[in-house]
Formats: C-alpha cells, structure tokens, sequence
C-alpha cells in the first residue's frame, strides 16, 4: 500500500504544474469566447475558480486522499467534465471549442491510455450536458481575432509544459531501467559481475583475442576451505570474506579488468591486453595480500586463496576450451597444497 500511495503522489505531483498552466491559459481561450455572450455573473465566478483555483484544490485532493492515484484519476475526469461544460457554454466557437477538448483529450491519453480517453470522453459528454440544460443547445460558428489570439497561448505554451513532462519522466525511466540493468548483472553480496553476465563478457573478449590477436589472461580464484569458514564461524563471517576479497579485487585490479562471482566462494576475472606473467605476478599480489585479512571478531581465522591462470591461445575453439584451461589450473592448484598460483599448461608449459 506505501509503494502505491507513494507512486500516486509523484503522479500527483507531476500533473500539478501542468495543470496549473493549463486551467490558467484555457481560462483565457474560455473568456475571449464567453465575452460576446450575455453570460450572468456566477459564471464568471466559476471561470476564476476553475482556472486559478481548482488545480490547487485539485493537489489537496489527491495528496491528502488514502490513495492518491485513483484520487488524480478522479480529478482529470473532473477536468474533462469542466472542459466539456466550456465547450458547450462558449456555443461550441470552433476555436475555442477544439483547442480546449484536444488538450483535454491529449492530458486523459498522456496519464491515462485508452481506457482515460474514453472515460474523459464520458465526463465531457457530462460537462456539455449540464451546460446545455442551463443555456440550451446553441452553435456559434464565428471566430472572432480575439478569440485567435487568446488560443494561441494554448497551443503552444500547454504542449510545451506537457512534453516537458514527459521528457522529465522518460528520463526517469531511463534512469531505472539503467539500475535495473546493472542489478541484473550484479551479484548482490559482492557488487560484482554475477555468473551469467561475466561469462557473457568472456565469449565477447575471446572473439576480440581472436579477431585482434591480442594478449588476455582469465584467472579463477577460489577461497581455501571456504565451507570449513561457514561450518565453524557462520554464514555471516563466511559473507564478510566473500565480500573481502571482493573489495581486493578492485583494489588490486586495473579499470578494465572484469571481475565476478562465479559461483559459492569461487571468483573470475578477465585480464585483457596482460600477458600470463604479468597476470601472475598480480594474482600472487592478491594472493599474498588477502592471506593478511583478519576478522576483529575471529583473529584466530585464517584464510587463503588457490588461483588458476590461463592465457588466450589460438588454437582454442571457443571460450569454454579457455575457461577450461583456467579450471584445470585452478584444480592444480589445490591439488597441491593450496595457497598458491597456478598458470595452465595448455599448450606448452609455463612457470609461475
């Protein structure tokens, strides 16, 4: 109930200005109209209100309402009944009569879609017939230079306030779908790449080695004993490792460097333009680096990292046979003691 009581006064606030510019430029349009007609004195009255007063009434509607958005829905519908009631007053003068409905028509499509449209069609009907029982159904088909003038601050000034509007939001969605996007490829305890997303940027950088002929390095790093940390300490020490080396990860790692998650307690990263030894020599940094960490609360806890380096090779087929090379090395590693970085062997031998 907060989340939509909270959408309902944006949406709110969004129409408030608009409207404020509307109703006071449409009373203009409205007046020039009436102004030839022998009109009694109320109805005057009820021009200023609906043009300079009703968009404030119509705020402290919606925002003081259980549920301000169907309260903002009732409002345009109001708005459409009072646009209808102006047309029909004013004799329906061409003018008058289509710069007001259109724009009423055009506020019910830009907040509502169809299904406001055709209930704003409903309230306009409502407003002409209450219109009409108190003046008759009458028809001026005269346009007076008057009347010219006094619409074209609606035609031009409303379309402006409302695609304003509409900008602001499009960019607020943009904006959304942008957070969106990042926390769809981001694993949500360690802030880096999640499994999907990091092995989509690795079939990108194996087709760029390919293509270029470039140097690149993919390292997977796995913490030692990681269960025997969740085992005896809990899940909640076992979570402040995993975000530990995370956070030595981007410490230690250049700006294009791709780290991520790729599963439990095992990490990968895409070196790109950096040769095996060089990647060797900055995994042992994070190697020797993170073997220091310590937990204030657990200072008898120790903890260390197996790493797995392969570099691209041309004779590889896809990214999988490289990914591979990096498992097999990592394997290795923790074959052999653990605590310690292993380059692949595939195709020719390498030291570390």
């Amino acid at each position: 109930m907060e989340n939509r009581q909270g959408k309902g006064l944006s949406f709110a606030k969004r129409i408030y200005k608009p409207r404020i510019i509307g109703l006071g430029i449409g009373s203009i349009s409205v007046a020039a109209a009436l102004y030839p007609l022998a009109m009694p004195g109320w109805i005057w009255a009820f021009l200023l209100f609906n043009g300079f007063a009703w968009a404030h009434v119509a705020y402290q509607l919606s925002t003081r309402a259980q549920f301000p958005y169907q309260a903002e829905q009732r409002n345009l519908l109001y708005d459409s009944c009072f646009g209808g009631f102006w047309a029909a007053a004013t004799q329906f003068t061409p003018l008058t009569a289509v710069t007001i409905l259109s724009m009423m028509a055009m506020n019910n499509v830009a907040a509502g879609g169809k299904r406001l449209f055709l209930r704003g069609l409903l309230a306009q009907a409502v407003g002409v017939a209450a219109a009409w029982l108190l003046f008759g159904a009458r028809f001026n088909a005269d346009v007076s230079l008057l009347q010219v003038y006094a619409c074209l601050p609606m035609l031009t000034l409303y379309p402006m306030a409302i695609g304003t509007v509409c900008y602001q939001l499009a960019i607020k969605l943009s904006e959304h779908k942008r957070a969106l996007s990042a926390l769809s490829r981001t694993d949500s305890l360690t802030g880096l790449l999640n499994h999907g997303s990091w092995k989509d940027l690795l079939h990108i950088k194996f087709h760029k080695c390919q293509q270029q002929q470039s140097h690149a390095t993919i390292a997977l790093i796995d913490i030692d004993h990681f269960k025997q940390i969740n085992d005896t300490h809990g899940h909640i020490v076992g979570d402040a490792v995993l975000r530990q080396l995370s956070l030595e990860l981007r410490r230690n790692l250049r700006e294009n460097d791709l780290a991520g998650r790729y599963g439990g307690d095992e990490f990968c990263v895409i070196l790109p333009q950096m040769p095996l030894e060089d990647a060797a020599q900055v995994m042992e940094r994070m190697r020797e680096t993170f073997g220091n960490y310590r937990n204030p609360q657990i200072p008898e806890l120790r903890v260390s990292l197996s790493i797995g380096l392969a570099d691209f090779q041309p004779c590889f087929s896809d990214a999988a046979m490289w990914l591979n090379a990096a498992d097999r090395a990592l394997y290795a590693a923790k074959a052999s003691g653990r605590n310690r970085v292993n380059v692949s062997d595939f195709p020719v031998a390498h030291s570390a």
